[in-house]
């Protein structure tokens, strides 16, 4: 690539604050500014990490996972496992209610676990298509007032963390509710009550009258503010307390003002070009290229990932070596360096020379818009450096709610796609599992190499840490050469956050609020 592009140049000129006619947060309430809004409230079918962090402060989980990697009480106080490994039987805690006023027993959360996996309402979000697949969930049941047992396929190393992103809710509010109605309408188990979804525009939450767990403020809003120099503006202004996503390029803006500075995390989550192998997409010329492993490797070479962190991104970044975050991945291999002749030579190589005029072959390369970082121009800069190796790169930018995501469910992006997926440092299972079956939810690309899906067997069959510990280096040194996904980088994540708050962020871009307090 002869010059990186940046596409269209943001101008950022700030809105003087007192131009702005939303007034500043009371004392008892907590305002984020979102790049998206939600494109549903319903606790099954959670498929983006922003919808996540707002189902969090409505909805329960039996456990939850913390930023250090430990799997804490939530609504349960304690668990236990069958000694086969196939049951898992969690405590509530007493004294448990529901937003509906109800108490939430054992029956509400065995009730939770089973209507998620109900083949009539077809859920297909992050607990039905990721973590399900991932424990091969078979039932849930209560045993008692308390107790509530999730059965499993068979023994699982990382089931507990898995279950702990299971959503609770009541199950008398829900059995009234129809599909539509239990997505905009959402009646949880947590600390937060749902108030209002103005769609577009807000979320409203209150604190529940029984939270199960301490939060500070009063109330919670999550504002969809889509335009990053508009997010910023309204922090500066004072009128939100946290920003996600601020864009590189108006940090500067952001810590010079005397209202807001701007909080950096190396995040966890895996940016990536996923390369579809299913048959849909190999009658293309582009489709059937990518269904090479030589190809896809020789593309690795194409793209300069470090140039688009430092340019696009305004901050080192670490390429990928694979699917597993630096702390858990294969010691011994290495993030393909940026080489185009190596690209070109390999290319040549597989059968796709250069025709006359240039051209190897031409793919498309679809992305939604504002979900990442900078997420449009890394994606037209990706495209500008396949160009230049000889793949005519079609670039498609699309709105992600309304038009990416589903295409995303549903495994119709393609033939090649942007998209990142949440990562996590407390288990290199956990990240793998995007990957735990050929029908996982996460496999967008319908990859099915045997020698990679034959180690979820191993693995889950030992308990010896040095023979997981050897299967897993095999499985990622397959991934690293044949695998599914053009390895770009772990996206570092930007937050604003005023000055009238104490809140630090997370690197798995999970928002906790609970602790959140007034400075």
């Amino acid at each position: 690539m002869k010059k990186l592009i940046t596409g269209v140049a943001v101008v950022f000129g700030l809105i003087f604050p007192s131009t702005f006619t939303i007034a500043a947060p009371p004392d008892d309430t907590f305002v984020v500014g979102l790049p998206t809004d939600t494109i549903g409230l319903e606790p099954a079918q959670i498929s983006s990490r922003h919808t996540a962090n707002i189902m969090k402060h409505i909805f329960g989980q039996l456990y939850s996972v913390s930023e250090t990697g430990s799997i804490d009480p939530n609504l349960a106080e304690s668990y236990k496992i069958s000694d086969d490994g196939k049951e898992y039987t969690f405590t509530l805690k007493e004294g448990l209610t529901c937003h509906d006023g109800e108490a939430l027993t054992a029956e509400d959360a065995a009730y939770s676990f089973n209507r998620v996996a109900d083949e009539d309402l077809a859920f297909t979000g992050n607990s039905a298509g990721f973590v399900y697949k991932s424990i091969d969930f078979k039932e849930a049941r209560a045993d008692s007032e308390r107790e509530v047992t999730i059965v499993l396929g068979g023994p699982n190393h990382i089931a507990l963390g898995l279950i702990a992103e299971v959503y609770v809710h009541c199950k008398d509010s829900y059995e009234k509710m129809s599909k539509d109605e239990a997505a905009s309408n959402p009646i949880g188990s947590g600390p937060y009550e749902f108030v209002k979804w103005d769609k577009g525009s807000q979320i409203v939450l209150k604190k529940a009258a029984n939270p199960p767990i301490p939060t500070n403020f009063e109330n919670v809003i999550w504002r969809v503010i889509p335009e990053a120099s508009t997010r910023t503006a309204e922090l500066i202004a004072g009128n939100v307390d946290m920003i996600t996503n601020a864009s590189p390029d108006q940090v500067e803006a952001i810590d010079a003002s005397s209202t807001a500075k701007v909080a950096k995390v190396q995040g966890t989550r895996r940016m990536y070009v996923g390369f579809h192998q299913g048959p849909e997409f190999a009658v293309t010329p582009g489709g059937a290229a990518i269904q090479k492993p030589e190809v896809r490797r020789a593309l690795q070479y194409a793209v300069n990932v470090p140039a688009i962190c430092e340019n696009l991104l305004n901050a080192p970044c670490t390429r990928m070596t694979g699917i597993v975050n630096p702390n858990n991945a294969h010691p011994n291999l290495e993030p393909y360096p940026y080489d185009p002749e190596i690209a070109e030579y390999l290319l040549d190589q597989a059968g796709y020379p250069r025709d006359a005029n240039g051209v190897r072959f031409e793919i498309t390369l679809q992305a939604g818009e504002g979900r990442y970082l900078n997420d449009k121009n890394v994606v037209l800069a990706i495209c500008q450096y396949l160009d230049d190796v000889g793949v005519k790169t079609n670039c498609e930018i699309l709105d992600w709610s309304a038009v990416y995501i589903p295409l995303i469910k549903e495994k119709k992006a393609g033939p090649m796609y942007f998209i990142g997926s949440g990562g996590a440092t407390w288990s290199p299972l956990y990240d793998m599992a995007d990957l735990s079956a050929p029908d996982s939810g996460p496999n967008y690309t319908k990859w099915m190499n045997e020698e990679w899906f034959k180690g979820w067997k191993v693995i889950n069959n030992t308990n010896d840490e040095y023979i997981i510990r050897r299967e897993i280096d095999r499985m990622l040194e397959v991934f690293y050469n044949e695998g599914p996904w053009l390895h770009l980088y772990f996206q570092p994540d930007f937050y604003g956050v005023s000055n009238r708050v104490n809140w630090n962020p997370r690197r798995d871009e999970k928002v906790d609020l609970f602790n959140a307090t007034l400075k």
